[in-house]
């Protein structure tokens, strides 16, 4: 008898599920993004290249039409494994193209340069680094710019063997890239094969990480480092034994924290909620236990990654590697510092914004201490709400981590944490055990939340009106001239720059005038364009700001500026 159920087929015990079929299609489909524009790039210089591009794309069409009608898993399995290799060989062309990267792969580089030839590496400015076109700069509070090393050394070992490729970042855009793509194999075959071609798609296929991998970010390998940690991270040290695996894990999280700052954050919820799954197993002291073991192996790793500029440059070394967490860079990014930087006109508590980050990064992880039951599979999303907070809050802090998100949702699911222990102190055992848990999330994220407010709502403390300018053409600025009053009651020296839209420009050297408004007082100053002259640009609908901030304390004020108030328009055609 012939069934007439049209699903009966794919109901067979060997044939693959719906949903898998659909994360393959997805995946695939995702190789289309970002790709035409290298092909058209490469179709102008690089024929080969664009001839490769060109069979990724039948590639692409004929995986598309075999994922929705093979009849066996095994085989869908194999379609997942054509679309992996696709991935990656479209991602090897875009860097063959775009490898020059930006700011972080120049230092970088130069990082791996200077070590080879035994000089110093940290608290060493190289400014000429950033005369290259497309390296951009990093202004400080203080009217500076941060021209040196701040991260780790594990990516400049790592660079040292590529150095033959050539000058610029294309060193450490070579070993992120490389690192990315053998990250995604790793993640690709410790996760379950249906779930595979979600790796391919998050790690690979969407573009932006492989886009961070070409700029030459050490975040790159230090995410690529914590995937083996990640998966099925709550069994690491199950039955109180770790074995080569598990040391090896633990290795890989040392390596990690030894590549670049944001696997730090990560850390303590992972050894905390491992703590927690353990001590629910094997009791309390088995669990330190085995917690003091991965924490002493990826110690060791640290160091021992760590040991030569420990040595030979001590000081500078470690206040290198704490350079981003105390540099002092104007705001940037798209969490709630744009109150302070596009919704308003500045504010006078900018310090604030980086308490509420750090009161929020100390307060995640006793929240999901006190919850890790239930936020357990979020160890590896919570770390990254702190920087929302941040005066540095760009979104790349949260882009670059996220095939942990994927690696933590398909492998430590809910019940991996339905037994972990979770302390409950007096105040969780009376008859208001109900609302304690409650009391206690407000309690632990207040602070933060307050601190946050009082940044948002701050007032800019200058008032600044432009009162000439000059020109070297009709839409190129020379010279500025303000009119400043200091409104607060305390004395600010401000740094000024004038920027388009989104982002930050070069500071405007001041030529003539006071460096510091007194409290209450108001001074005039003549500002000189950067590098000769600002380009106005041409658009009406762009939107002009000056702005001046202030290192101690940090303040922002800002001046929508006026076309007219720059001069005439330059006249058309």
């Amino acid at each position: 008898m012939v069934s007439a159920d049209p699903g009966a087929r794919a109901a067979a015990p060997d044939g693959p599920a719906q949903w898998h079929r659909v994360l393959t299609l997805l995946a695939d489909v995702s190789l289309f993004i970002g790709t035409r524009s290298v092909w058209t790039q490469a179709v102008r210089h690089q024929l080969v290249l664009a001839g490769v591009i060109s069979v990724c794309y039948a590639s692409v069409l004929v995986t598309g039409v075999l994922a929705l009608t093979v009849r066996r898993t095994r085989s869908l399995a194999r379609l997942d494994l054509v679309v992996l290799a696709t991935a990656a060989t479209l991602v090897l062309c875009a860097w063959a193209l775009n490898h020059g990267g930006g700011d972080e792969a120049v230092l970088t580089s130069q990082a791996a340069r200077e070590l080879v030839a035994g000089h110093p590496v940290y608290e060493q400015p190289w400014p000429w680094l950033f005369h290259a076109k497309g390296v951009a700069l990093t202004p400080t509070m203080d009217g500076g710019y941060d021209f040196t090393y701040g991260y780790p050394p594990l990516a400049p070992l790592l660079t040292a063997p590529l150095l033959w490729l050539g000058h610029g970042g294309a060193p450490a855009t070579a070993a992120a890239t490389v690192a990315l793509v053998v990250g995604t194999v790793v993640l690709w075959r410790l996760l379950p094969v249906p779930w595979r071609s979600a790796a391919t798609m998050v790690c690979l296929g969407f573009g932006f990480l492989p886009m961070y991998a070409r700029q030459g970010y050490p975040a790159i390998t230090g995410l690529v480092l914590l995937l083996p940690v990640v998966v099925r991270w709550p069994r690491l040290g199950a039955r109180g034994r770790l074995g080569a695996a598990g040391i090896a894990r633990a290795a890989c999280l040392g390596a990690a924290c030894a590549a670049q700052q944001l696997p730090w954050f990560v850390t303590p919820f992972l050894l905390a909620g491992i703590y927690a799954v353990r001590r629910g197993e094997l009791g309390g002291r088995r669990a330190a236990r085995v917690v003091l073991r991965i924490a002493g192996t990826a110690v060791l790793t640290w160091l021992l990654i760590n040991a030569y500029f420990v040595v030979s440059e001590p000081g500078p070394w470690l206040r290198g590697i704490a350079l981003p967490l105390t540099q002092g860079a104007v705001p940037h990014g798209q969490g709630l510092v744009d109150v302070s930087l596009y919704f308003t006109h500045g504010s006078d508590r900018l310090d604030w914004y980086g308490r509420a980050s750090v009161l929020l990064a100390v307060a995640l992880p006793a929240v999901f201490v006190l919850f890790v039951r239930r936020l357990g599979p979020a160890a590896t999303v919570l770390p990254w709400c702190a920087f929302y907070l941040a005066t540095r809050s760009q979104d790349g802090y949260y882009l670059m981590m996220t095939p942990l998100w994927l690696a933590a949702a398909v492998t430590a699911p809910l019940p991996e944490f339905a037994h972990a222990w979770q302390p409950r102190p007096r105040p969780f055992t009376g008859p208001r055990r109900r609302a304690a848990p409650a009391l206690a999330v407000v309690a632990l994220i207040t602070p933060a939340l307050v601190s946050a407010a009082l940044a948002a709502t701050g007032t800019p403390p200058l008032r600044m009106d432009v009162t000439a300018a000059r020109h070297t053409s009709a839409q190129t600025l020379s010279r500025l001239t303000l009119r400043v009053t200091n409104t607060g009651g305390t004395a600010l020296t401000p740094h000024y720059m004038l920027s388009a839209g989104q982002g930050m420009s070069r500071y405007w050297p001041l030529m003539r005038g006071p460096a510091t408004i007194p409290a209450h007082g108001t001074a005039t100053v003549e500002l000189w364009a950067p590098s000769g002259g600002f380009q106005v640009p041409a658009k009406s609908g762009t939107r002009l700001r000056l702005r001046a901030f202030t290192a101690n304390p940090q303040t922002l004020s800002t001046r929508d500026v006026r076309r007219a108030q720059l001069g005439p328009r330059p006249p058309r055609g």
